[in-house]
């Protein structure tokens, strides 16, 4: 779990009980998300892939960049994507794969290696 924004404070805001008081924490103002610029998916499973993650996460466009649980994904989701990949692009792959290489185009490496076949010589 990485922070979506960091607010720099001199002090807690406490309770008189001496507890963190939450309902006192400011507000992060926009400058302190971290701010990513888009990379639009490159290739033809790259893209599918990235509208399957779109669809399911149900938001406007996923980037290269872009990491599965940062959108809102979750265990039961993996399950959902993994079966629409199989489906969509006609490739089997494992939920664990999205466990381990949660970054689109990661995800897409490890398919794209995990599909690849190899000859002897």
């Amino acid at each position: 779990m990485v922070p979506a924004a960091y607010v720099r404070l001199e002090t807690l805001p406490l309770t008189p009980n001496g507890k963190l008081d939450r309902k006192a924490l400011p507000a992060p103002e926009g400058d302190a998300y971290a701010v990513r610029g888009y990379e639009a998916p490159v290739g033809e499973i790259e893209e599918k892939i990235a509208a399957i993650w779109a669809e399911v996460l149900k938001v406007e466009r996923v980037g290269r960049q872009d990491n599965f649980f940062a959108l809102g994904g979750h265990s039961l989701l993996t399950l959902q994507v993994v079966e629409c990949v199989r489906q969509t692009c006609k490739i089997e792959v494992a939920a664990v794969t999205l466990f381990k290489h949660p970054v689109l185009m990661d995800f897409v490496d490890a398919i794209n290696a995990s599909t690849a076949t190899y000859v002897v010589i």
